[in-house]
């Protein structure tokens, strides 16, 4: 049995996993999804404090506290800062980094050095009334989608879990400084169906940190497949446990 810890990402919540902890715990594996800090059941505890830096104590709180090992550590979109900087500071207990359609930060990078296009999202925050807050897809392009997802009940479902988030969460430093982070091995899961213009992808290095090939799967969904494609992407996650 391995633990999945699976890391939603900005404006989402930890319900935006309800179709896969099912399926992963049918499959005789330990499931964790909680809500960050400031999002979901807890958008009453978001102000401009909260940030990259208290995500990231959330899931090594998490981690601590229940002593989960060997963990499958799975970070969607924004949450590859996140499980970049907790593993970090507990590489002893990760068993697998999984960057699932995720930012993947160097040392020192902000979301900003990842995905440049989020300035544009930290410029309207800081100019809004509230000076801090980044409503869901604010300074993207308009769509007929929402973060790949076209089924209107699942748009709805999807919107009903939605809240702001705090621009500290993008400006704030990936702390990846300690040397035993890079034994961990890493996959990076892309989904390449109705990608946004202008959100690019850095390439995946041939050679992971760890010395061996780097391992990159694909699905043919849009951004949240763990909505749209839950089946397959559970598919994906047991290769790993």
């Amino acid at each position: 049995m391995s633990t999945y810890l699976l890391v939603h990402g900005a404006w989402h919540s930890g319900q935006c996993w309800e179709r896969v902890v099912p399926l992963l715990t049918a499959a005789g594996h330990r499931v964790v999804a909680p809500t960050l800090t400031g999002y979901g059941d807890t958008a009453h505890l978001l102000g401009p404090e909260v940030g990259l830096d208290t995500h990231v104590d959330d899931i090594v709180r998490l981690i601590t506290e229940e002593d989960l090992t060997d963990v499958v550590l799975v970070g969607h979109s924004y949450a590859g800062l996140v499980i970049s900087s907790a593993a970090n500071q507990v590489p002893e207990r990760i068993g697998q980094l999984v960057y699932l359609d995720a930012m993947v930060p160097e040392d020192g990078e902000s979301a900003v050095d990842v995905m440049p296009f989020t300035q544009a999202m930290i410029d309207q925050a800081l100019a809004s009334e509230s000076g801090w807050r980044i409503p869901p897809l604010v300074g993207m392009e308009p769509s007929a989608d929402l973060f790949g997802v076209t089924d209107p009940a699942d748009v709805a479902w999807l919107r009903s879990m939605l809240s702001d988030q705090s621009v500290r969460c993008l400006q704030q430093p990936v702390r990846l400084d300690n040397p035993a982070v890079n034994a961990i091995p890493r996959t990076h899961i892309h989904c390449v169906a109705n990608v946004p213009e202008g959100i690019t992808r850095r390439p995946v290095p041939a050679i992971q940190p760890n010395g061996t090939p780097a391992q990159v799967w694909e699905l043919e969904t849009g951004h949240d497949c763990m909505i749209t494609m839950p089946a397959e992407l559970t598919e994906l996650l047991l290769k790993l446990g």
